[in-house]
């Protein structure tokens, strides 16, 4: 393979035209110029310059080295602008959240792609144990979670505190652990942990989430509110989840005697380098998420 070291030297020489200049040029002796030439001779078994005195001209083999070696330089040189390039506002940046999270964070983060349109947000909507996953395989840049994880790869940081809601129908004013047992529960993928979490503070007849008989299920985060604004149930919610629903006017959003919030933690992985363009989107979420 033929050293760019050495091709440099010979393209800035046929350029230059003169030893001395070009080792001024490129910070060498003029020693060091004519070495790198003669490897170049030795390296293709042909030579490349007919040397006259002070002066030379260049061999068809010579002339021909030029040609593509300069393409050769600039291209070389090209690539490692590009490489260097570290661009805050230009690149995918790909993130992966819980809904409720994401129903808050998602629209913001398009008002900023809205802003740089060169910085393309791929966003997906997952649970935590999805969420570590991707960050483990470097599937995600960004993953948001709302529990510790046990992966060595998975670096999280608090950012902020999301709170847990009872939200049952309009009509029920002030929530008795009866009236919650006659509704039943409307459940979702994390429905019996929400309901652990806040209902084992603030009813002492509570044990687990099965005490409820299941009035209906759905694992997609902007539907869980339609059975409850129904009268078929109640449901516990993080904060973010209850304030996208559409329709608030149709259900009862309590907030408990004890109230039980979710650290969120920004999640990232541990030896991965972090671009300047990831860097814009944490510093983005983080704001945005800053005051739950």
């Amino acid at each position: 393979m033929m050293n760019p070291v050495w091709l440099r030297s010979f393209c800035t020489l046929v350029e230059v035209g003169h030893f001395t200049r070009t080792a001024e040029t490129l910070h060498m002796t003029q020693s060091g110029v004519s070495q790198h030439v003669r490897k170049l001779e030795e390296h293709l078994g042909q030579p490349l310059l007919i040397r006259q005195g002070k002066k030379f001209t260049l061999t068809s083999t010579g002339d021909r080295l030029y040609q593509e070696g300069q393409k050769l330089i600039f291209s070389l040189a090209d690539l490692e602008k590009r490489v260097a390039l570290d661009p805050a506002h230009e690149g995918i940046v790909k993130v992966a959240s819980p809904g409720s999270v994401g129903l808050k964070l998602y629209p913001h983060l398009l008002g900023l792609q809205k802003r740089y349109p060169k910085l393309i947000v791929e966003y997906q909507f997952a649970p935590n144990s999805e969420i570590e996953r991707l960050i483990r395989d470097h599937k995600v840049d960004i993953g948001l979670m709302t529990c510790l994880s046990s992966m060595l790869e998975v670096s999280l940081k608090p950012i902020a505190q999301e709170a847990l809601l009872l939200v049952t129908p309009s009509d029920i004013l002030v929530p008795s652990w009866d009236q919650l047992v006659e509704l039943g529960f409307i459940d979702h993928p994390d429905g019996a942990y929400h309901a652990g979490q806040l209902l084992s503070v603030n009813f002492p007849e509570f044990q687990s989430s099965h005490q409820f008989k299941r009035s209906g299920f759905s694992n997609q985060i902007n539907l869980i509110l339609e059975p409850v604004s129904m009268g078929l149930g109640f449901t516990v919610l993080p904060s973010h989840a209850v304030g996208a629903f559409k329709e608030c006017d149709k259900v009862k959003i309590h907030r408990l005697s004890n109230s039980v919030s979710e650290t969120l933690y920004m999640g990232t992985h541990t030896n991965k380098f972090t671009p300047n363009r990831v860097k814009t989107v944490i510093c983005e979420a983080e704001n945005c998420l800053a005051n739950i």
